[in-house]
């Protein structure tokens, strides 16, 4: 479902971000980063090139929600990573994977952003 795609992993916790990378790479995806602040999430997204992205929503203080506004306007389909179960709207609506991540859950969702 993920082989092949390239999914920017944009999380500040750089122990959970190479769990991640890792259960990308296990299931055949390319992952991009990790990057861990909202300016460098900013600079790797305008460079272009990703097929998906898991956002932390909490990055070291900084909301996500610059992050998911330029991936929704650019069409890139995401993941919404966050320990507090929900987000407001208008995001609400995208998929909300809960931390901490169960790396099954975590490949459903990503790969139900491919199937929809």
């Amino acid at each position: 479902m993920i082989e092949g795609k390239r999914i920017l992993v944009i999380e500040d916790e750089f122990i959970v971000a190479a769990m991640l990378c890792d259960t990308l790479e296990d299931a055949g995806a390319i992952p991009l980063g990790p990057v861990g602040r909202v300016s460098e999430a900013m600079e790797t997204i305008g460079a272009g090139g990703i097929d998906a992205a898991v956002l932390d929503w909490n990055l070291a203080g900084e909301p996500g929600i610059p992050l998911a506004a330029e991936r929704t306007e650019r069409g890139v389909p995401f993941v919404i990573a966050t320990g507090y179960g929900s987000v407001d709207a208008p995001f609400d609506d995208r998929p909300i994977l809960g931390k901490p991540y169960i790396s099954s859950q975590l490949l459903d969702k990503l790969g139900a952003l491919f199937t929809a």
